[in-house]
């Protein structure tokens, strides 16, 4: 009872550090696994499966994943997320998935540290090999892409057996 009350206590605490929400996921799940059982997420596993990406995301790791909802892909012009999944796209498709993907366990608190540490603003690396640039904005973490373009994370700390998921409200995109 005790180590309960101590995780919902971190919980909570990095819920108003991170000026976001966390939701704590059911151990066991990886971080496909979670997307998976996310109805706001059928887009983007649609994406990853059509890009040939699940294998990946269901190894070892571990992942940090900034996740699009469904809302974020049907923001971007009409016919896109159909063109992008033909399978003679499957490349473009990949190299944007993997700009939303960061190497490594980076958690709300360490987010906030590169943030805090980096006078504002905190450059993460991705797995595609481009940069976003995370800041603090109202509170709200936001991420701006290479083209300039700025999401905020709506969820944090989705933890997986092999990563962390982050919510985000857009589709950010590599140069």
């Amino acid at each position: 009872m005790k180590s309960l009350m101590i995780v919902l206590f971190v919980s909570v605490a990095s819920t108003f550090t991170f000026g976001q929400q966390a939701v704590a996921i059911s151990q066991g799940k990886d971080i496909v696994d979670i997307a998976v059982g996310s109805a706001d997420h059928t887009t983007l596993v649609a994406a990853v499966g059509a890009a040939d990406l699940v294998t990946t995301l269901k190894s070892i790791g571990p992942f940090t994943v900034f996740a699009p909802t469904n809302a974020a892909f049907a923001q971007l012009p009409a016919g896109t997320v159909e063109t992008l999944l033909k399978p003679e796209n499957k490349s473009t498709l990949t190299s944007i998935l993997t700009y939303h993907v960061v190497s490594g366990n980076v958690d709300a608190a360490a987010v906030m540290a590169a943030i805090k540490s980096g006078n504002g603003k905190a450059e993460l690396t991705t797995v595609q090999g481009g940069k976003l640039t995370a800041s603090l904005d109202n509170g709200k973490v936001k991420l701006t892409d290479e083209k300039g373009n700025a999401v905020f994370v709506t969820a944090t700390d989705l933890k997986g057996t092999n990563g962390v998921i982050h919510v985000i409200d857009g589709v950010v995109m590599p140069k």
